[in-house]
């Protein structure tokens, strides 16, 4: 069983730049062994892949309009996952979820069997 808390969300004019975390938490857990991914939930659509990161962070993947914009990365010492968004758009606006313990590299949401409770990202024009 893993558990993950995100953290970092908030409000941000158009252009700026914010940091989500996501702390992992579990017992026996080998935090870079995992397989992790952030997604986002904007309101009345459905979730989105944003980026993905494999064991020992390889795979990494991107969603196509967050490539070059955002980066993904973790700190083990930390088990802590990290989204950095850049230039951010007020298309970016939505709930920020991480995700763990699926198919490495992988955007894909029924791939992931866990989830943190997500945290608001908002970008005002």
């Amino acid at each position: 069983q893993v558990q993950l808390v995100e953290s970092g969300g908030g409000s941000v004019q158009a252009g700026g730049s914010l940091r989500v975390s996501c702390l992992a938490s579990g017992h026996g857990l080998t935090f870079k062994n995992l397989c992790m991914a952030w997604f986002r939930q904007a309101p009345g659509r459905a979730y989105e892949g944003v980026a993905a990161i494999g064991v020992s962070d390889t795979a990494i993947t991107y969603a196509d309009s967050m490539r070059g914009r955002f980066t993904i990365s973790r700190d083990s010492a930390k088990n802590t996952l990290h989204l950095q968004m850049n230039s951010l758009k007020p298309e970016d606006t939505a709930v920020y979820y991480c995700a763990a313990g699926g198919a490495c590299g992988s955007l894909d949401r029924g791939r992931y069997r866990y989830w943190g409770q997500g945290t608001q990202v908002t970008v005002s024009s």
